[in-house]
């Protein structure tokens, strides 16, 4: 009886790995406010399934709530990649409503979003513990990428075994340096893009191709 209820539990698991592998991959796209995260999420949802994933704006925390784009079906140097693209809120230690006085917003919209925004960052640390199988982490190449926020997010990242790609985003700016990116996080290869511009895209989808497949 024993032996019958080892070999049922032996086959179900196997079953589960191969239906598992037939899942597209869950992979988030990460990192800080305004980084650029919706317009990558966009740029990859309409190259590839022709829809947006969601609005884009220079008002930081626009993405309150993680969005989803399903089955998007990547094909590079004869191999398909399919995945579902979880675009998640801007991750940083502090939501103050005082950031959106500065774009003419009333106080009570402007509390309202800051309370919303902080929602959004426990649920995308939710998504990053439980519910994604890789991480695109994108930053502003214009900015200083060795922050605690980054090094935090990119720890648990490393802690889970999530396989990531980091993408030195706005090389379209004239601060962008994408060594700097590359600098504080040399542990991990690190890809210059324009989501913007859609510069340096066809290299962004071989490496997801690679690295996610």
């Amino acid at each position: 009886m024993g032996l019958l209820t080892n070999l049922k539990d032996s086959i179900s698991r196997v079953s589960d790995r191969l239906f598992a592998d037939d899942e597209p991959k869950r992979i988030g796209i990460y990192g800080p406010p305004n980084a650029g995260k919706t317009t990558l999420a966009n740029r990859i949802a309409r190259d590839w399934t022709g829809d947006a994933v969601g609005p884009e704006s220079h008002i930081p925390h626009e993405t309150r709530r993680a969005r989803r784009k399903e089955n998007v079906e990547i094909e590079r140097n004869g191999r398909t990649v399919t995945i579902d693209i979880v675009d998640t809120p801007g991750v940083t230690t502090k939501v103050d409503y005082t950031e959106f006085l500065d774009h003419d917003m009333e106080k009570d919209d402007a509390v309202r979003r800051s309370r919303e925004a902080t929602e959004g960052v426990a649920e995308a640390m939710h998504w990053l513990r439980e519910d994604v199988d890789g991480v695109i982490y994108v930053l502003d190449s214009a900015n200083d990428p060795f922050t605690q926020v980054n090094t935090m997010l990119i720890g648990i990242i490393e802690s889970q075994d999530l396989p990531v790609l980091i993408l030195a985003n706005k090389t379209d700016l004239p601060d962008a340096s994408v060594k700097r990116v590359a600098n504080a996080f040399p542990q991990h290869e690190t890809i210059p893009l324009s989501a913007l511009e859609g510069d340096n895209m066809d290299e962004v989808y071989d490496k997801i191709a690679e690295y996610f497949a």
